[in-house]
């Protein structure tokens, strides 16, 4: 071979090094997180897995919390098991959306930040984050939907006017406090879980999940969290159903009384109902999280698809 052979030869190798580089340049910043696109798809399968839960569930739901109402082993109402169901579509729906809206870029955000090795941490602040931005609209639809499930009110319209006229608007945020308490620790434990059941079963499988999967994964974490959770969940809900009639004054004087005149194990109460509720709940939210999360990629834009919105690990 020529010299004149050789250097155009290598001229020839320099640039197509070149080209292959500012491709590989040109990927990396075509992967760019896309906060706005993962935001969108986010709130929409949020709020697709929070209607479908909230329809397919709500009467045990009601049964959980009039179980946790009735003081002394009263007897527990079986009618009206429905009640307030639509009201509670009304903020569950942007709720859901906004929690998961909020949880996945975070989440992305915080596992690009912390080494592989401490994912954990980034699914355990990205529930709580996500768990204290919904909670400005889970609050108050808790509220009303738990007084309507105790039959204080037949509606929402009726029990957000009586709410307001009686307690303030300060009334339908009534055991915001404990609803923290018990919301942050849940989501935080609850998504923690099911990522990194997810992220183990996918490297020992060496594939990415399907549905059944997935809401497998999904009902033994929310099984798990609401066992653990139950008297959190059975303060929350006396502080959030007594009215202006103010039993308890707070989160410490709730739990005293109750123990003094219930006994711990009423912090129980309902926890069949509790563990039925979330663990079959969690099967189908993250079920349909999933899927409505691959449809909505399989969906995108031909330029977009190479998004990298839906990372876990």
């Amino acid at each position: 071979m020529s010299r004149n052979s050789k250097t155009e030869s290598l001229g020839n190798a320099l640039n197509s090094s070149e080209y292959t580089n500012v491709a590989a340049v040109s990927s990396t910043q075509n992967k760019s997180f896309d906060f706005f696109g993962m935001l969108y798809e986010s709130a929409v399968a949020g709020a697709a897995a929070g209607t479908v839960v909230e329809a397919v569930l709500y009467p045990v739901d009601t049964i959980k919390t009039r179980l946790q109402a009735v003081r002394g082993g009263g007897e527990i109402v079986l009618k009206g098991l429905y009640s307030g169901l639509a009201g509670n579509l009304a903020g569950v729906i942007p709720a859901s959306a906004l929690f998961i809206g909020v949880y996945e870029p975070t989440k992305q955000k915080l596992l690009d930040i912390f080494p592989q090795n401490l994912s954990a941490v980034a699914h355990l602040a990205a529930g709580a984050i996500g768990g204290a931005a919904s909670s400005i609209v889970r609050v108050p639809t808790e509220v009303i939907k738990q007084r309507i499930q105790t039959g204080q009110f037949a509606s929402a319209p009726e029990a957000v006017r009586v709410i307001v006229a009686k307690e303030g608007f300060r009334g339908l945020f009534a055991g915001y406090g404990s609803f923290l308490l018990r919301d942050l620790p849940f989501d935080a434990i609850q998504f923690c879980i099911y990522e990194q059941l997810r992220i183990g079963y996918k490297l020992a499988a060496r594939r990415d999940l399907n549905g059944p999967e997935n809401a497998i994964i999904g009902a033994f974490a929310g099984a798990i969290t609401g066992a653990v959770t139950t008297p959190l969940d059975m303060v929350k809900t006396r502080l959030m159903i007594q009215g202006s009639a103010k039993q308890y004054d707070g989160i410490f004087h709730c739990v005293d009384t109750i123990i003094r005149e219930e006994g711990s194990s009423a912090f129980f109460r309902g926890i069949g109902p509790r563990v039925l509720w979330i663990g079959i709940g969690g099967s189908i939210f993250f079920g349909v999280l999933e899927k409505t999360k691959q449809l909505l990629a399989h969906n995108r834009p031909p330029g977009d698809k190479k998004r990298d919105s839906l990372k876990l690990a």
